[in-house]
């Protein structure tokens, strides 16, 4: 159960919709599950807006389906799993699709994702813009932008708008200019972080991403250059961190 979640249930027990008996039901898990080699936060959401993500990377197919389950139990009604492969997601499919009770389960290419449950309504203060370099950054840019959309934000895509053809960029101007927050991602040189971050007037995230030649050192030089943006306003997350900027992202993106 995430924030959101929380107040609604809050305010169905305060109308007189639900009775405080069927909320006490609700909010009975304890703060975690012990699986022995997981604990499964359920109150992350309620603390922090946001509940546990599952980072797939390193984990097996059938340890990813027992904290599903806990998430699942725990009345949780959307669920990111990060960095798992597309064999990986079809074990894990087959492992959790008989006790979803009807939530969608999709896997994500690009990014390598899977999303369990719906996409919500975008209840953010305005629209957050991803944009990339170029086509090879897709992937981190799709981990971003998708992360945004599982927490709640309408998602403007720029993609392909590097600061090579500079014109590509620029056309999307209004775009740029209507949104809350940005996402610049960018390999190479990085230099899309601080092109955007002069054009608009509103927090950048920036992306380093590991794709370029010898010298960007899987990453490194953009990430360097991202860190020694002259624009104003641009903060950098880790190489590849899609995840992590759709993330803050969403978080300034609800700040009221």
């Amino acid at each position: 159960m995430d924030k959101r979640e929380l107040e609604k249930l809050l305010h169905a027990v305060a109308s007189g919709q639900t009775s405080p008996e069927e909320a006490a039901q609700k909010l009975r898990a304890e703060p975690y599950s012990d699986l022995g080699f997981a604990k499964v936060d359920h109150h992350r959401g309620i603390r922090q807006g946001v509940s546990e993500v599952i980072y797939g990377e390193g984990k097996t197919p059938s340890q990813m389906a027992a904290i599903i389950k806990s998430m699942v139990s725990a009345d949780q009604e959307r669920i990111l799993v990060t960095r798992i492969s597309e064999a990986a997601a079809n074990e894990l499919k087959a492992l959790v699709m008989p006790g979803l009770d009807g939530l969608e389960f999709a896997y994500h290419e690009p990014p390598r994702l899977v999303t369990i449950g719906a996409m919500p309504e975008p209840d953010g203060i305005g629209p957050i813009a991803v944009c990339c370099g170029g086509t090879s950054d897709l992937y981190a840019a799709e981990e971003a932008a998708i992360t945004a959309e599982m927490l709640g934000n309408e998602v403007i895509r720029l993609y392909d708008v590097g600061v090579s053809g500079l014109h590509r960029l620029l056309s999307n101007y209004d775009a740029l200019g209507s949104a809350r927050v940005v996402v610049a991602v960018a390999g190479m040189e990085g230099a899309l972080a601080s092109v955007v971050g002069g054009l608009v007037s509103c927090p950048v995230i920036a992306v380093p991403t590991s794709v370029g030649y010898g010298a960007s050192f899987g990453g490194i030089s953009a990430l360097l250059a991202m860190l020694n943006s002259c624009a104003s306003g641009v903060s950098v997350v880790n190489i590849d961190n899609g995840f992590g900027a759709g993330y803050q992202a969403s978080l300034i993106n609800h700040l009221s």
